[in-house]
C-alpha cells in the first residue's frame, strides 16, 4: 500500500535526500524544506522504498502538498 509524505508546512525545497527506489526506514530524513529561514527536515512515517519524488530542490510548496510516495 502506498504511503503518501506531504509538506508539514510551506516552504521551498532546499534539499531532496533520497531517491526513486531508495530503502527508507522509519523516521529517515526524506526532504528538507526551508522556512522562516530555519531548515525543516521531514521525516519518513514508516519503512518502505521511495517510489516517486513529486518535487526538487528550489520547489515553493504549501502545506499538505505531497512531496514523496512510498511503497
Amino acid at each position: 500500500m502506498a504511503t503518501e509524505v506531504e509538506a508539514p508546512l510551506a516552504g521551498n525545497i532546499w534539499e531532496v535526500l533520497v531517491e526513486v527506489g531508495a530503502s527508507v526506514e522509519e523516521d529517515d530524513e526524506l526532504v528538507i524544506i526551508e522556512a522562516l529561514k530555519m531548515e525543516n527536515p521531514v521525516y519518513s512515517p514508516c519503512d518502505g522504498t521511495v517510489k516517486e519524488i513529486r518535487v526538487k530542490k528550489g520547489d515553493i510548496v504549501e502545506e499538505d502538498d505531497v512531496l514523496i510516495i512510498l511503497e
